[in-house]
């Protein structure tokens, strides 16, 4: 049996490589998610609302609302929303790139770990990651 955060870490590192492929390809990704099912399987989740580019902030309330929905239908255990912000990084002064890793786990885990990050033309070179308390948007204490 496993707990909360080796569940979240597990599925950060199945979620991740994604958003560095994109990065490198396309300088970009759009936000997308991940879940796993309480068997430990883990599934690509994604949005689409019909409009070619929509903003992040939208894609991200869309991925939010379906996993709220098919956690409560008790159909994951964990989920990952991945997406592009700009950060501080700790002991830092200028701003950066990072890919966000909001987790979630059903036994009240909730914590997004930042992934800083620069590119040198196809080269994704990530820095430091740091962690901050997650919001329990999916699955409500």
């Amino acid at each position: 049996m496993t707990d909360a955060k080796s569940d979240a870490e597990t599925l950060m590192n199945s979620a991740l490589p994604f958003a560095e492929k994109m990065l490198s390809k396309h300088s970009e990704f759009f936000p997308y998610a991940a879940a796993m099912k309480p068997n430990g399987d883990i599934v690509d989740v994604a949005g689409y609302d019909g409009r070619e580019q929509p903003p992040s902030k939208d894609l991200i309330n869309l991925l939010t609302t379906e996993l709220r929905k098919d956690a409560a239908a008790g159909k994951y255990k964990a989920t990952a929303i991945v997406y592009d912000v700009r950060i501080i990084p700790p002991g830092k002064t200028e701003p950066s790139d990072a890919i966000a890793v909001a987790l979630e786990h059903r036994d009240s885990y909730s914590t997004v770990v930042l992934f800083p990050y620069s590119l040198s033309g196809a080269t994704v070179n990530i820095g430091e990651p740091f962690a901050e308390p997650g919001d329990h948007r999916i699955f409500r204490p």
